[in-house]
């Protein structure tokens, strides 16, 4: 199963439909990631995707990422984020179109190839956007097969038998418990392709 860059705009537009619900709320209020609250959560998950793109364009020779840091605006409104969350993963998309398939970049997770950047930018929206909306009192409900797929690429270690995708990959990176399952804290994804 192959991540791609249509499943990276899936998961954003699942993300982002759901989160808009919540536009009218404060989000320096509601918690997010970590210690993070859901304006710093979106604002560096737009950073993220849009420095994924920036590793596959750069492609540092030397292990490390690209030195810049994309921010909001002080003044941005959550649908001004979310916007921030959209247009940084149509920068990681387009590049992810663009590039030659044998291209890899760095990442602490293993030199990446184009699948493990779509995917790294699906975990990101996914997991973070699952934050946001806890803290907003939302709700997703992301496409299954994106995250079949994302789990499969990321993840290859998870068994998905008999699981929802969505609440394995909520699993595999700690956000909740799974019966019968150790936890997940200190995960890590898989970002170097499954045959290395």
């Amino acid at each position: 199963m192959t991540v791609t860059p249509g499943d990276l705009d899936a998961a954003i537009a699942s993300v982002t439909d759901s989160l808009r619900e919540a536009s009218g709320r404060d989000w320096t209020a509601a918690p997010g990631t970590g210690e993070l609250n859901a304006w710093r959560t979106a604002e560096h998950l737009g950073d993220c995707l849009i420095s994924y793109a920036g590793l596959l364009i750069a492609r540092p020779s030397a292990p490390r990422f690209v030195c810049f840091e994309a921010v909001a605006d002080q003044a941005a409104t959550p649908s001004e984020l979310l916007e921030f969350v959209t247009v940084g993963g149509g920068i990681l998309g387009a590049t992810l179109r663009t590039l030659a398939p044998d291209v890899r970049a760095y990442h602490p997770s293993g030199r990446a190839d184009l699948e493990g950047f779509a995917g790294m930018g699906c975990v990101e929206v996914l997991v973070h956007g699952e934050d946001m909306a806890r803290g907003l009192d939302v709700t997703l409900d992301p496409p299954r097969d994106v995250c079949a797929r994302v789990l499969a690429r990321m993840f290859p270690e998870v068994d998905t038998t008999g699981v929802d995708p969505w609440r394995v990959l909520r699993w595999a990176t700690d956000r909740t418990e799974l019966p019968g399952r150790s936890s997940r804290a200190g995960w890590q994804w898989r970002g170097a392709p499954l045959g290395e």
